[in-house]
């Protein structure tokens, strides 16, 4: 990340900052707006966090131009393998197990991957130089309601298997998106279960296809 503000400081070109909720860790409230403490309780917290300094202390030394983005647990068609989602419908597909770590009960700002991509070209084109916005999905749902959605279009049983909650992991995440909505229109579109049917169509198709 240090390397790209140099060279996009150099160029005169703007950064989107790619960051997380993670930044939150147990937030205060919720739903969570931009102002919120920072409080990262993971590794991956932190170092997002990190970068957003990263990339102020660019704006004031060498006039960055950057734009700060939290996303709030994306997924959709093309996300890495070893994410939840993917492996959820890998063992749908192939008759496997998946391993949830905790009671399931744990809840999140699922964020369809086009509404992700939509925020991303709208800040690069309106946001002002140093804004900080939220992205997150508009329906928040527990681990247990998105695999139900999900055995609910495969139309099959997953084989659930429990594990020790992960160190570290938020209990909750919900995104309060009202500074990107008045600031530059921007709302999530995608339903949680129209997203994650688009995700179970392109991934089914793929673990088939092995």
């Amino acid at each position: 990340s240090q390397r790209v503000f140099e060279a996009a400081a150099a160029a005169g070109v703007r950064v989107v900052f790619s960051s997380s909720s993670s930044v939150y860790g147990d937030a205060e409230r919720y739903p969570t707006p931009e102002d919120t403490p920072p409080q990262p309780v993971s590794p991956y917290g932190i170092t997002k966090l990190t970068c957003e300094h990263l990339a102020r202390a660019y704006a004031r030394s060498f006039g960055l131009d950057a734009v700060v983005l939290r996303y709030f647990n994306a997924y959709g068609p093309r996300q890495r393998p070893d994410m939840a989602f993917p492996r959820v419908v890998a063992a749908l597909v192939l008759g496997g197990s998946f391993t949830l770590y905790g009671d399931g009960g744990q809840s999140r700002s699922f964020t369809y991957v086009g509404d992700i991509v939509t925020a991303t070209v709208l800040a690069m084109e309106r946001a002002g130089a140093g804004a900080v916005y939220n992205v997150g999905g508009g329906q928040e749902a527990t681990m247990n309601e998105a695999l139900a959605l999900l055995e609910g279009i495969a139309g099959r049983t997953l084989d659930l298997r429990h594990g020790s909650p992960v160190p570290g992991d938020q209990r909750r995440t919900k995104a309060d998106t009202t500074r990107i909505r008045d600031e530059l229109g921007w709302e999530p579109r995608t339903p949680l279960d129209v997203g994650l049917r688009a995700h179970w169509e392109w991934a089914a198709g793929r673990v088939g296809a092995r």
